[in-house]
């Protein structure tokens, strides 16, 4: 497949490729709703997934957590992929930023300049609108 890659994809990529620890905030245990099919697909292709929602227990076998700020302070953070609406993304990332996180990723149609300038404020990058699953897809395959 010599098909060239823009540099926003190589950087994709790469970014993609330094990930281990993906929190998925809004996360359901229901199978069929896009936050369970995304974390359930990431987590096939060997990232940790942290599930964070109030509401749950356990998801995909990973202790669920209500916040961020309630993830223990040893797991660290690299990707915090967010299913939530706009309105809520600010607070999440504040959240990310106060956690250390690397990456803010709002989900395919899910824009927030607030949050993203909130994020990049705290040294994060920002990916918005798209989801983490098609873009793993289309830039690493498989794999």
């Amino acid at each position: 497949m010599g098909r060239d890659l823009s540099a926003e994809d190589r950087e994709l990529r790469a970014l993609l490729g330094d990930v281990h620890t993906i929190a998925v905030v809004g996360l359901s245990s229901r199978p069929g709703r896009p936050s369970f099919e995304v974390a359930s697909y990431l987590q096939d292709h060997g990232y940790r997934i942290v599930p964070v929602n109030p509401n749950e227990t356990t998801v995909l076998g990973e202790p669920a957590y209500p916040t961020l700020g309630d993830v223990p302070r040893d797991v660290s953070i690299d990707v915090v992929d967010v299913f939530r609406r706009a309105e809520h993304t600010p607070e999440v990332a504040r959240q990310a930023v106060e956690i250390g996180a690397k990456v803010l990723w709002l989900q395919e149609d899910i824009i927030s300049d607030e949050a993203a300038a909130i994020a990049t404020a705290g040294g994060l990058d920002v990916i918005m609108g798209v989801c983490i699953r098609h873009v793993r897809e289309r830039l690493m395959g498989g794999s």
